[in-house]
């Protein structure tokens, strides 16, 4: 009876230490909207349609994963930014001097505003990058790969710094 009682009791406390987090990893938000304003391609070497891709990863992952509101102005949150890096590097070379491995980096500056909370504001930047086979075409197939390895990346690090703290 006395071990039940402990198991319970344990069970009690264990779940009532979880009530300020959720299965994303946010602790409480003081916030109820959230506003994503496109990002501008501002990169010197410009894929198009990649900065509405980013956007609405952007926004998507935060509905997702969260129970804020979009909203197109007068946000408690606020993201934007720009791309500004969309680069092609050869990585490594055969033993000919050709690239066997090129690496796609994408960079994209992000202002985020807490307008609750002034002190989780901040301007960062965040890259990730993708390598594929030299051959190989950057379009198509491989692009979509890429694009979605990269942004599911950096949205996921945007969310993490601004609204899981990680």
């Amino acid at each position: 009876m006395r071990l039940k009682f402990v198991l319970l009791l344990l069970a009690a406390f264990s779940l009532s230490g979880c009530s300020v987090y959720n299965f994303t990893g946010t602790g409480k938000i003081d916030a109820d909207t959230f506003q994503v304003n496109y990002f501008q391609n501002n990169a010197e070497l410009i894929e198009p349609g990649i900065e509405r891709t980013f956007t609405l990863e952007l926004q998507d992952l935060i509905q997702n994963q969260t129970n804020l509101n979009l909203v197109n102005t007068g946000a408690d949150l606020l993201y934007e930014g720009e791309i500004v890096d969309y680069r092609i590097t050869p990585m490594t070379a055969t033993a000919d001097q050709r690239s066997a491995q090129n690496r796609l980096t994408i960079s994209v500056l992000v202002r985020f505003t807490n307008r609750n909370k002034e002190e989780d504001d901040f301007e960062k930047r965040f890259s990730f990058f993708y390598d594929y086979p030299a051959e190989a075409q950057l379009v198509g197939p491989i692009l979509t790969t890429a694009l979605e390895e990269i942004f599911g990346r950096i949205t996921q690090d945007i969310f993490n710094d601004s609204l899981a703290k990680w």
